[in-house]
């Protein structure tokens, strides 16, 4: 049996929805402002992306795919102390999985590094920009508060021919770390606190993963992003609200150099709950050994997501479910949760896995036969085709598939009761086995004969269904049980360290899981349905070269009464 991710079945589509940016792109194209949409993805290649990242993906790059445009995958590289090759290569393979191509259109905000050096020399000889002296604790103390205006620098009235001298001197690697900055010379006592002198350029003696040893002195984002978005002639600068603030600082720069002013749009960053969504934070984590790396399946970041079992379809759908608007809110864990459940709902295979196992032994069944039983591999797709499932005298079943003393609604096996095998049999309990301890190690069975199929002779009603495996022939594999990697909805909410509130139990891992054999040809990247568990994900092999399945989500409900397994 193969996991069908290309199955005949049609999985539902994404469709693009309106919001207000698609409208004022419309609006733009209609009446002749702009005759083709260019749009970015910037990120800074400091961190994996995470799932707030793809829904600025979907809509760059849905907006340019819908309107004849083109999206450009732009890296603002402007801090060699964070950013690393290996994050630019993940992002690439991110957005490429994602199911988005740049083409031709790959930038770095680096390549860009001699313009806006020049630039920067512009803005110095028009007095717009001086060398600053002062220690960062300085520069912080003399920018003010919200409520109060700022002091300004002693450096502030250099001459531009000292400030250009100062600042070339920098370029050439004569002052140390920290030692001096270029600030713009805007306004100390504006109450937007980024047009208050921002520093323009710091000196860092750090090698560039991109560009190399040449530099020493390093633009900041600020001063780069925007007229990185002029250079490539971006029409729709579209960014989350809390760039909003930052968007007259750039204009002023743009206005300055007197260069193509590229318009900004921002809408609500995604907030999901159970999760954290701050680079630093996700980079804690794994820094602190609470995850096992960035792709960890908790993690909210696309890799982990993807490791967990999660499609691009799914993820897509879900940006598409949540709109794109202006006011910050809260999109709970469950509508992704619910994103790829329907999507996997179509597109994966079914199959039997025992996660806990208990012998249930067949007293009256020959000791030396085998049977076997055709399953659909899809209950709603033919063309998934169907798979043998052998049966012997000594299955496997779910632990909590018996009670011996069951409550009221109970429809599964407890003494002197009757189950349907899934495409087997009905049997009846007949008696239990204990260890020393009290335990039920094995529970014993008959069998009806005549009910092979499930169906019973006598027509009467059987109430509950419940899966197996046969012993004979059952796969040990190990399988991951994944749930939200924190036990409230907010962990950054109240002032706490977020980390309180990690989930201890975020993570199981069952290493006595059965499952059926075709289980064992199971391609790595390949998605099933466990009937009854929910959607398993096939990951690496375990040291003891068993597969691991990973826990993708939980079924919403299941077939046969009683047998709801979430």
């Amino acid at each position: 049996m193969e996991s069908t991710v290309n199955s005949n079945i049609s999985a539902p589509e994404t469709t693009a929805t309106t919001n207000f940016i698609r409208n004022i792109v419309e609006e733009d194209l209609k009446c002749g402002k702009h005759k083709t949409i260019v749009t970015r993805f910037p990120p800074e290649p400091n961190g994996y992306l995470h799932i707030g990242h793809a829904k600025s993906i979907c809509l760059n790059f849905g907006l340019a795919r819908d309107f004849g445009g083109r999206c450009h995958l732009r890296f603002d590289d402007t801090n060699p102390a964070k950013e690393d090759v290996e994050y630019a290569e993940a992002i690439k393979e991110n957005v490429r999985w994602l199911g988005f191509d740049w083409g031709k259109h790959l930038y770095y905000a680096s390549d860009y590094f001699e313009q806006l050096y020049q630039w920067a020399e512009q803005l110095i000889r028009q007095g717009d920009a001086y060398v600053e002296d002062l220690t960062a604790d300085e520069i912080r103390a003399y920018r003010g508060t919200l409520t109060e205006p700022g002091k300004e620098s002693p450096c502030r009235s250099r001459t531009p021919e000292e400030n250009l001298q100062l600042f070339r001197r920098m370029r050439a690697g004569e002052f140390a770390d920290g030692a001096k900055v270029l600030r713009a010379k805007i306004d100390m006592a504006s109450p937007n606190l980024n047009l208050r002198d921002p520093v323009m350029y710091r000196i860092l003696h750090t090698p560039h993963p991109h560009a190399g040893d040449k530099w020493c002195i390093y633009p900041m984002y600020d001063f780069a992003h925007g007229q990185s978005d002029s250079i490539e002639g971006i029409t729709h600068s579209v960014c989350t609200l809390e760039f909003a603030d930052h968007r007259p600082l750039y204009e002023w720069f743009l206005e300055r150099l007197g260069i193509y002013q590229p318009h900004q749009y921002e809408f609500a960053r995604l907030n999901l709950t159970y999760t954290v969504m701050s680079k630093r934070k996700l980079l804690q984590l794994v820094q602190d050994g609470d995850v096992s790396g960035w792709d960890d399946p908790r993690m909210p970041t696309l890799s982990g997501l993807r490791m967990r079992g999660y499609t691009p379809e799914s993820i897509r759908s879900f940006c598409d479910q949540i709109g794109v608007g202006k006011s910050d809110s809260w999109i709970d864990m469950s509508i992704l949760e619910e994103c790829v459940r329907n999507d996997l709902n179509f597109r994966a295979p079914r199959a039997m896995a025992v996660l806990r196992p208990l012998k249930l032994v067949i007293d009256n069944y020959p000791a030396a036969m085998t049977e076997e039983f055709e399953a659909a591999n899809h209950p709603n797709d033919p063309a998934m085709g169907s798979r043998m499932v052998p049966f012997a005298k000594e299955i496997y079943i779910e632990q909590d598939d018996f009670l011996e003393e069951p409550p009221k609604g109970f429809f599964r096996l407890a003494p002197g009761r009757e189950v349907r095998l899934r495409y087997a049999y009905i049997v009846k309990c007949e008696s239990v086995v204990k260890d020393e301890a009290g335990k039920i190690v094995e529970v014993h069975c008959s069998y009806d004969p005549a009910s092979r199929g499930g169906s019973a002779p006598d027509g009467r009603k059987i109430k509950g269904t419940i899966h197996w495996v046969s012993a004979l022939h059952a796969v040990k594999a190990e399988v991951r049980l994944y749930d939200r990697l924190f036990t409230v909805p907010n962990p950054d909410k109240g002032g706490q360290d977020f980390k309180t509130f990690i989930n201890k139990d975020s993570l199981q891992v069952l290493d006595t899981a059965c499952l059926e054999p075709d289980l064992a040809k199971a391609a790595p990247g390949s998605s099933y349905q466990f009937e009854r568990q929910g959607y398993f994900h096939v990951g690496s092999l375990a040291d003891d070269g068993r597969p691991v399945f990973n826990r993708t989500a939980t079924l919403r409900d299941s077939w046969g009464a009683g047998g709801k397994k979430e």
